[in-house]
């Protein structure tokens, strides 16, 4: 469903507030792979989004004009997945490319997985 909208240049993620469950949104630099979306916080797990789905993981994605309701995770460091998602993101952004070192960015950042439904 998203996946021809790749090449779009910002999602819009929504999360909700761990305290006051209101409604907060980004826009933030996104890949997708095989019917999930990636982001990277370079704030870790100090960036508010990431502190939101910690504690709420359901949220709202928006790319062009699809929007869906999903389920966010942190990706586990070290796996397939984990290196698949900084990969992804700086190949996007920074130029990345095989056989090549990821960018500082994409090296320290937390990846983040939306789950689409």
């Amino acid at each position: 469903m998203f996946e021809r909208l790749a090449d779009q240049d910002f999602a819009y993620l929504t999360t909700f507030g761990r305290r006051t469950g209101k409604a907060h949104t980004v826009e933030i630099w996104f890949g997708l792979n095989d019917g999930r979306v990636y982001m990277l916080s370079g704030g870790g797990d100090r960036a508010d989004w990431v502190r939101n789905l910690r504690k709420t993981s359901h949220v709202r994605v928006r790319i062009g004009t699809r929007a869906v309701s999903a389920t966010a995770r942190v990706v586990r460091a070290g796996t397939k997945e984990d290196e698949l998602a900084r990969q992804l993101l700086d190949g996007k952004y920074q130029g990345w490319r095989e056989g090549r070192r990821l960018s500082s960015w994409a090296r320290n950042a937390l990846p983040v997985a939306i789950e689409l439904p």
